[in-house]
């Protein structure tokens, strides 16, 4: 028997489970892509304004960190989606990585993929459907994306090129998650490996293009998310670079299935470690087990919103000189629905810091359909733990995490812009209550999560298409001048704008209650349905 014999039938059975997860995703990548463009396409008419942009971002160490240099300062296509050439690259990886992990090792530790090895399946099926899977989004997304932009009226070649940009950093994390899916017995330890190494790739990344003298750019190359970046669309559009990401993927492929010939179904390289016979006296409670399960992720996690605080805090002294006409400086207003230009970028950037927040929320939520999935929820249950201090104490820790990173990057963004615009006193509580009015509309999206749990838990991953369709209509509603109807849909859309907007406590109650209401439905109905 073939070792790749059953691949075609995983395939299809990792599209009929992904069917409407996938296409949302690739919906939300296109529309980003062309939305950012579109809005951003008008705003430098002519090549002074794009040049004197440019060369503000490039001078600003801490937009170059974050979003990546503008190798061409004439270029409108680069510096219309230079916010989405690392960071989308980014996201996209992750997506890529995440889809592999979720067909090979998931279906492993459910105990799924060994019932299908009893039938005709081969040895590699499993990894090769889920590249195939995998692979296939992130180049479906590079290339519909690319005719997106073309369409909205950018060159054909770099719209290409940023195509293949984003694809290729798929395809390299596709590969970092098929051997990591090897390495160890669990799919969330496996993607947390992903996430170290996706983080240290953008690390090195901004280490390279932050060089001021030009003496480390070589770092960027030890990257993936600069091998993607160095394919510079719309600077000289270099499609050669796209054989470095497909070499680094067959290496790690090729790893991946040596590994799988070495080991047991549902065995890892790395054995996990056994605990104790007793548990700790903190270990005796459910909120203490359910802090026990989400602390690894929360620490991840906060120090990365602490880092991304500190970054958006320190571009606020540039932005002036970047948003260098009347109709930029219009857009940056109208994305953060106040006036005056700094504080209007602040805004806008503490909503994309609790889009961000939101995806902690939903993911901790979705611990709970995890546990249960994994027979691990029943146990806990046959003893004296009810289920509403089961559910609880997940939803807390998602609730109590969701405030601490908001209060992270609040504290780091008023930090850094107190000491980059010289009034630290004013702008830190700016910051933290601007931070603080993100959490009501974050909370009913996890509530969705909860609800979704009680009554279909089946659906529950439905939660992140939700969550896309509400990104969508908050990032680009107020640019394709949505009605009003469509934009009351986003519970973001609610969120009062600051710093510098008016400041109104009924959203707020509002959202607060509708998120209450959601989790305690949620909790309400899981006490009444079966286990599993």
């Amino acid at each position: 028997m073939s070792d790749f014999v059953g691949t075609g039938t995983l395939v299809r059975l990792a599209l009929r489970r992904d069917r409407v997860l996938i296409p949302v995703w690739i919906v939300v990548f296109v529309i980003t892509a062309a939305g950012s463009a579109q809005a951003s396409i008008d705003l430098y008419p002519d090549v002074q304004s794009r040049i004197e942009a440019a060369r503000t971002s490039n001078a600003s160490p801490a937009l170059v960190s974050l979003y990546g240099r503008i190798f061409d300062e004439t270029s409108l296509g680069e510096l219309s989606l230079f916010k989405l050439t690392a960071f989308g690259a980014v996201l996209v990886a992750l997506l890529a990585a995440m889809l592999v992990v979720r067909h090979t090792r998931t279906e492993e530790e459910a105990g799924r993929l060994e019932l299908l090895s009893a039938g005709v399946v081969g040895r590699y099926a499993a990894l090769a459907a889920a590249l195939i899977v995998s692979s296939g989004t992130v180049v479906l997304i590079g290339m519909l994306s690319a005719l997106a932009l073309i369409g909205v009226g950018l060159p054909a070649s770099g719209s290409l090129a940023f195509g293949l940009l984003w694809a290729s950093a798929g395809l390299s994390f596709a590969g970092v998650g098929a051997l990591t899916a090897q390495l160890t017995e669990g799919a969330r330890t496996a993607n947390g490996f992903t996430g170290i190494v996706l983080g240290v790739s953008y690390v090195l990344r901004a280490i390279g293009d932050s060089s001021s003298d030009g003496k480390s750019e070589w770092v960027s190359w030890l990257s993936p998310i600069g091998w993607s970046q160095q394919i510079r669309a719309y600077a000289g559009d270099r499609f050669v670079v796209v054989l470095v990401p497909l070499a680094f993927m067959a290496v790690l492929v090729a790893g991946a299935m040596a590994l799988i010939r070495r080991r047991d179904v549902g065995a890892g390289l790395v054995r996990p470690r056994p605990g104790p016979a007793t548990a700790a006296p903190s270990l005796r409670s459910p909120l203490a087990l359910a802090w026990r399960l989400h602390r690894g992720s929360l620490y991840g996690w906060g120090f990365a919103f602490l880092l991304l605080g500190l970054l958006v805090g320190n571009i606020a002294s540039n932005v002036d000189g970047f948003v260098t006409s009347d109709s930029a400086r219009e857009m940056v207003e109208k994305l953060g629905g106040v006036n005056g230009i700094t504080d209007a970028f602040l805004a806008t950037e503490m909503g994309m810091v609790g889009l961000l927040a939101s995806a902690f929320g939903i993911q901790a939520a979705l611990r709970l359909r995890s546990e249960e999935t994994a027979l691990r929820a029943e146990p806990l249950l046959a003893t004296g733990v009810s289920r509403t201090q089961w559910v609880g104490s997940h939803v807390l820790m998602a609730l109590f995490g969701i405030a601490l990173l908001i209060l992270v990057a609040g504290l780091g963004s008023g930090i850094s812009s107190g000491a980059s615009l010289g009034n630290m006193g004013r702008q830190l509580p700016r910051m933290l209550a601007a931070a603080a009015v993100q959490l009501p509309a974050i909370w009913l999206v996890t509530g969705l999560v909860v609800v979704l749990f009680g009554f279909a838990p089946k659906l529950v991953t439905g939660a992140w298409v939700l969550f896309g369709m509400f990104l969508l209509i908050g990032q680009f509603g107020s640019i394709f001048d949505l009605p009003q109807s469509v934009m009351n849909l986003s519970p973001y859309g609610h969120t009062p704008r600051l710093p510098g907007g008016d400041f109104s406590v009924a959203p707020v109650i509002w959202l607060t209650a509708i998120a209450a209401a959601l989790m305690g439905a949620g909790i309400a109905t899981f006490r009444r349905r079966d286990v599993g």
